[in-house]
């Protein structure tokens, strides 16, 4: 009985184990942990594009010492608004200025800014900015083309207050010589003109006109030959269209041992208040000058090129004032040009 019982208890043992060696475990297994997703990157507003840079063409007739300070002007103008400009030289000829404009063009400049050599030869110039529909503006030296702005000075209004002061310190006594500029400049005739109605308004008679081209050694040579041929002596007045060409005037006088006092030796004015000018005011030298303001001409010429580019509308004429400038008033301009 005994035996029996244990037959059965380890049949039932071993079909207990087959059972859990067989089945496993019931219990439902725990999904798999899946990886979290990767956020979409957020999408970017797209940058706001920097505006078209603005190139300017500049062409310049030769870099004097007035021109050079007309130069300076137009770097800080542009520097100041974020532009750039690219200024040639046409060393005084037609043909070559004319081909850097139309290089320009041909460039694709923003715009083109024009001191001319010659005023008489610049519509070529003005039909190829226009052609290309590219603002053109002139600076220092006047064309007067319709549609095209002038950035400059009244240079009638130069001569006339340079030469009333000199007959006013000559006490309206004494002939007078006039050194002219280059006659194809607007600027030349018109200051020419302005000497000539004031000597005559003064009673002062204007005995010879010679063109010295605006250069300081030709202005030399000039009144050498004046002193020489007794044409230029004491007691007389020299009206100069620039400064250049009246200190030119002072050394030949200087170097023939005249005075350059009034009363007693020969009065010399001159056209733009450049630093050496001024300079030989306060020697004693030059009589007198009138200040055209070099810097504001370049800044106001840049300033009118970036208002046309923008599509704003530019007077035909920005006028920049002259100032006359005499012993009392000479510490007001020091260093402005």
């Amino acid at each position: 009985m005994i035996n029996s019982k244990a037959r059965i208890a380890g049949l039932l043992m071993a079909g207990a184990l087959f059972v859990s060696a067989c089945g496993g475990s019931t219990a439902t297994p725990a999904p798999a942990t899946e990886a979290p997703a990767t956020p979409a990157p957020a999408t970017e507003a797209p940058a706001t594009p920097a505006p078209a840079a603005i190139t300017i063409g500049v062409a310049f007739p030769n870099s004097d010492t007035f021109l050079s300070r007309v130069q300076d002007g137009m770097k800080t103008k542009a520097t100041e608004l974020g532009v750039t400009v690219n200024i040639t030289d046409a060393k005084d000829d037609v043909a070559a200025q004319l081909s850097q404009v139309e290089n320009f063009v041909s460039q694709g400049v923003s715009a083109i800014i024009v001191v001319p050599v010659d005023t008489s030869a610049a519509q070529p110039m003005a039909d190829a900015a226009k052609a290309a529909n590219i603002p053109l503006v002139f600076v220092n030296r006047n064309p007067s083309i319709a549609g095209v702005p002038y950035v400059g000075s009244d240079s009638l209004f130069a001569g006339q207050v340079e030469m009333e002061q000199l007959a006013k310190l000559a006490g309206n006594k004494g002939d007078v010589v006039i050194l002219e500029g280059q006659v194809t400049n607007e600027a030349a005739v018109l200051r020419t003109q302005g000497c000539n109605e004031k000597a005559a308004a003064a009673g002062m008679t204007v005995v010879d006109t010679q063109t010295g081209d605006w250069d300081r050694a030709k202005a030399q040579t000039l009144t050498e030959n004046w002193l020489q041929s007794g044409k230029l002596k004491a007691g007389m007045v020299v009206c100069a269209n620039n400064d250049e060409m009246a200190l030119g005037a002072i050394n030949a006088i200087k170097a023939a041992g005249i005075s350059l006092k009034a009363g007693e030796g020969i009065l010399v004015g001159g056209v733009d208040a450049t630093s050496e000018a001024l300079a030989s005011m306060q020697a004693g030298e030059l009589a007198t000058t009138v200040f055209q303001d070099a810097k504001g001409q370049g800044a106001g010429g840049v300033q009118a090129a970036v208002d046309l580019i923008g599509g704003k509308t530019v007077p035909d004429y920005v006028d920049i004032p002259y100032v006359l400038v005499t012993m009392d008033n000479i510490a007001d301009f020091l260093g402005a040009n």
